[in-house]
């Protein structure tokens, strides 16, 4: 795995103004691995020194960690769900100079985003001083995003009866890292995923390059089912769609974030028109649902904040950038 790669003084005086001890000793932690400078970074990390305890909350919980490890390769313990305090911010994250994201691996398996005030890499630092620290401002950016019920952006599930089924019920879920000099990708493997009548296995691969906000997603089920889906949390906002021959998108923009005050994020999803049954409103989020198919099926996801350093800041640029990546999805079949 290519090491972390962040300018260090540059980064820690960014990332927070706090200097109590033991954020200074996660940052020595980490700065000892820098070796380079990458354009593309994705990582999972887990609580070590702990164990697995009964909590307040009807599941088990990790208690006692001392510290969080960066791991290759994960297969969840049997215990985890939701706020057990096993992995760091809940989940794989990956980033670029421009935005990142974390997908919550458990039984929500949503797409939240991380708004970035800076070029620099941060999400080594993300969660280090506190597992909630990243819901508040900070130099460096914060969570933006409310997912509640939803997928997130660009999150996926399954529709069922007009009702949405995440991952209540997997047999077993790894994931794996991969860093590269051109692109990080996040490799994620359910296995027995039960939903409605069926139990399939399904194949998720998300990938983000050095160049913009997208995040390209894989999704290949073992078995063709109907309601395979993703789709984009409606925040009541505003809703743009457009076709063109072969790809379309749905996106909304508007003062839609958790910062304070709330503020102005765009949202986009790209998908080919051709493995596509059905666009429609849900319950929480725009749906884009797919034909049943045990081919792998591709779509792009994308961010963009206000805050972000020389980002977007009008509903009118974002459409803009949209539809230029539009053309080039018809053009090319690729969005670089």
């Amino acid at each position: 795995m290519k090491k972390i790669a962040i300018l260090p003084i540059v980064l820690l005086s960014l990332i927070s103004c706090k200097e109590n001890k033991s954020q200074q000793k996660n940052e020595k932690e980490v700065v000892t691995e820098v070796k380079s400078i990458p354009k593309t970074y994705a990582e999972i990390s887990i609580a070590q020194g702990g164990t697995w305890v009964d909590g307040p909350n009807g599941h088990e919980e990790y208690k006692g960690g001392t510290s969080f490890k960066n791991v290759d390769e994960l297969q969840l313990p049997e215990q985890h769900t939701d706020h057990t305090w096993y992995i760091r911010y809940e989940g794989p994250g990956w980033e670029n100079a421009q935005v990142g994201y974390r997908l919550y691996l458990d039984w929500r398996n949503a797409i939240d985003i991380y708004g970035k005030k800076t070029d620099s890499l941060v999400l080594p630092y993300v969660g280090q001083d506190g597992f909630d620290s990243y819901h508040h401002d900070a130099p460096w950016g914060q969570d933006i995003l409310k997912a509640g019920k939803s997928m997130g952006i660009g999150g996926y599930g399954r529709v069922v009866a007009d009702t949405m089924v995440h991952f209540q019920k997997v047999q077993d879920t790894k994931a794996k890292i991969t860093n590269s000099d051109t692109n990080s990708t996040i490799d994620i493997m359910y296995t027995g995923w039960e939903s409605g009548e069926d139990n399939i296995d399904l194949k998720s691969k998300l990938t983000i390059y050095p160049e913009d906000r997208y995040t390209k997603a894989e999704l290949t089920p073992s078995k063709a089912i109907e309601g395979l889906c993703t789709g984009i949390v409606d925040h009541n906002v505003n809703f743009h769609k457009k076709e063109g021959e072969t790809w379309a998108y749905i996106a909304t923009y508007g003062v839609q974030t958790l910062a304070e005050p709330a503020d102005k994020l765009g949202m986009a999803l790209f998908y080919k028109l051709n493995e596509v049954a059905e666009q429609k409103k849900g319950d929480y989020e725009h749906l884009v649902i797919f034909k049943p198919t045990t081919e792998t099926v591709t779509y792009y996801f994308l961010a963009a904040w206000e805050q972000e350093l020389n980002g977007i800041k009008t509903e009118e640029d974002f459409v803009k950038d949209l539809d230029s990546k539009l053309a080039a999805l018809n053009t090319t079949n690729s969005i670089k």
